[in-house]
């Protein structure tokens, strides 16, 4: 074949190639049907495509095939000219001056050619390369155009900041296979298990200083390491009120990082950063809606006047689903410096292990009225359960009456906008707790006898009318204190009455949380035990008679009368009583110092 039909037969090739419209092309497509046809029509025995990265000033075999890259010096090459390196010859790619690459031709037989053949060969590979770039160009132009304004709608339309992260990597990544990206965000991100995410650090590890310098200044930033053949794009995601992260797009192996490649994905992070704040607001606005109701309900609950317990368990509940806390509890200092933890806390709060926390956060909120918040404790309490910790005083008329301590096992688990609605809920529910505390402190005053603290006759016959509606049985026990006026008469009134008060001890100490000692009257006393057989009863009337004979001063002694009632036994409070006071009068009749029973 001629060299001028060899010729004919390349530009054929590129002609036909180029005029079907039928497809639209690749990059990929354009180097091999130029390299297939040059290996055929100049019969060569193997045929790379070198690209030419303007950032690294290097020649890299396209598509990362396996051949060694190098640097020219770019005044060696001249449009129309073979260029030799080595026993190599290479057909350059060179149009108004710039590189576009080299096609390396493994025994090109370059002297079966004239000159003026080879530079029109080499104009012909030029002219085909370039004008087959620019048509990929122009459509992936379009498309990609076409694809951000669609992809732009799609990133607005999420509505949680993670499924805006997830939209904008797949995309780029369906994109641009041949990029690598990451995303740098602040620490205080939730960690999305399907996202190549970096924490944003003031540190100069992995990249850390170009994506902070970015995440700062809010425009991209772009380094290049020619040694490692490594282009890093770093562009903010950027809202309009702030920047929200930094993507990092990261080409290896001499990849060409385009300039209409940089400015389509800066545009799309631009669009992911405007998205993830619409969609952090619209977070934060729902937070804010789900916060104030949380106050409304909680205040509307609180002002039911609940008992103390019901007030402090309703909080309690509230706070672990609202802040998703591990322990949560109440404590205040008595006056002789003592703490005490209210009902409704949980359990961690009745252990030993708590102390620690309350002395450290005590004299801190005493400092304080505000409150403190903790991420890591650990800094200052070792070998802690909790680290994550929330304290938030409870005022009253600006005194202290308490803390809210909130707990957690994880480090940072609360952020700054609990600590504020913990100090809006606290706040609101301090009231309602010192009423259920006034209002149980007015019922111990009018239900309690201020002598011997024992519980009044009246509030022992109501409970036990409200037993004998609920419960099953129960035991009533009443006493009286032989010879009691023989005591007032020798000691006069005020031993008698620390008698009485010896006495009423030794009951209470003698019985269980859930059963009632009360005063009946003078030297009459009398318990209640729910749920309790006559036997047992009787077994603990005759341990308290026997600590009353051995542990009063001056000495006593009392008679019990014992009645019992259960569901085979159909009576009412009167006729219960009625059976004790009998039982009663027969002890004393019988010698005193004794329990009977009724029979």
């Amino acid at each position: 074949m001629s060299d001028q039909l060899v010729v004919m037969a390349i530009k054929g090739a590129f002609f036909e190639f180029l005029s079907n419209n039928q497809k639209q092309r690749t990059i990929k497509e354009i180097v091999d049907m130029l390299t297939s046809v040059l290996k055929k029509e100049l019969c060569l025995s193997h045929t790379v495509f070198y690209s030419y990265n303007e950032d690294l000033d290097s020649l890299t075999p396209f598509m990362n095939v396996k051949c060694y890259s190098f640097q020219v010096d770019p005044h060696d090459l001249h449009s129309g000219k073979l260029y030799h390196f080595g026993e190599q010859t290479f057909i350059p790619i060179i149009q108004n001056d710039k590189i576009h690459g080299l096609i390396e031709c493994k025994e090109f037989d370059t002297n079966r050619f004239s000159s003026s053949i080879l530079e029109e060969i080499i104009k012909t590979c030029t002219s085909f390369y370039t004008h087959g770039l620019k048509l990929v160009q122009l459509t992936e132009n379009e498309q990609k155009y076409e694809r951000l304004y669609g992809l732009t709608e799609k990133l607005h339309s999420f509505m949680n900041k993670d499924d805006v992260l997830v939209g904008l990597i797949t995309t780029l990544q369906s994109l641009f296979q041949e990029y690598i990206f990451y995303l740098f965000l602040s620490q205080d991100s939730e960690k999305h298990e399907d996202l190549p995410i970096k924490d944003l650090r003031f540190d100069y590890q992995d990249g850390n200083e170009m994506a902070m310098e970015a995440y700062v200044t809010g425009k991209a930033q772009r380094s290049i390491d020619k040694e490692n053949l490594q282009t890093v794009l770093y562009s903010p995601l950027k809202g309009k009120q702030g920047v929200y992260g930094v993507l990092q797009v990261v080409a290896n192996h001499g990849v060409e990082l385009r300039d209409e490649q940089t400015n389509f994905i800066t545009l799309l992070a631009n669009a992911a950063g405007t998205a993830l704040e619409n969609a952090q607001l619209y977070e934060q606005s729902k937070r804010l809606i789900k916060d104030l109701q949380l106050i409304n309900e909680a205040s509307h609950q609180l002002n039911k006047n609940l008992r103390l317990t019901d007030t402090m368990t309703y909080i309690t509940s509230r706070i672990m689903d609202a802040f998703k806390a591990d322990e949560v509890g109440f404590f205040y200092v008595n006056q002789d410096c003592s703490i005490q933890v209210f009902p409704g806390s949980t359990s961690f709060f009745h252990t030993d292990e708590v102390k620690v926390y309350i002395q450290y956060i005590q004299e801190k909120v005493e400092m304080d009225l505000e409150g403190r918040i903790m991420g890591d404790i650990t800094s200052a309490l070792k070998n802690v359960l909790y680290p994550s910790v929330m304290a938030v005083p409870m005022i009253q008329s600006e005194s202290l009456i308490g803390c809210a301590l909130i707990l957690h096992k994880k480090p940072y688990h609360f952020s700054f906008d609990m600590f504020k609605l913990l100090q809006s809920l606290i706040h609101h529910s301090t009231l309602a707790l010192t009423n259920s505390l006034l209002r149980e402190e007015l019922e111990t005053l009018v239900n309690t006898d201020p002598l011997t603290q024992l519980f009044s006759r009246s509030y022992l016959k109501n409970r036990i009318e409200n037993a004998m509606e609920m419960n099953q049985k129960g035991t009533f026990v009443l006493i009286d204190i032989d010879n009691f006026k023989k005591i007032n008469d020798t000691y006069g009134h005020q031993i008698g009455d620390e008698v009485l008060v010896q006495v009423a001890n030794i009951i209470k100490s003698s019985i269980r949380e859930n059963d009632i000692g009360a005063r009946w009257g003078g030297e009459e006393l009398a318990i209640y035990l729910p749920h309790v057989e006559l036997g047992v009863g009787v077994a603990i009337a005759e341990r308290i008679l026997k600590r009353v004979r051995e542990n009063t001063s001056p000495i006593v002694t009392i008679s019990c009368g014992i009645a019992n009632w259960n569901a085979e036994i159909n009576i009412n409070f009167n006729q219960l009583f009625s059976r004790a006071d009998k039982a009663l009068y027969a002890a004393k009749g019988d010698g005193k110092n004794q329990v009977v029973i009724h029979a």
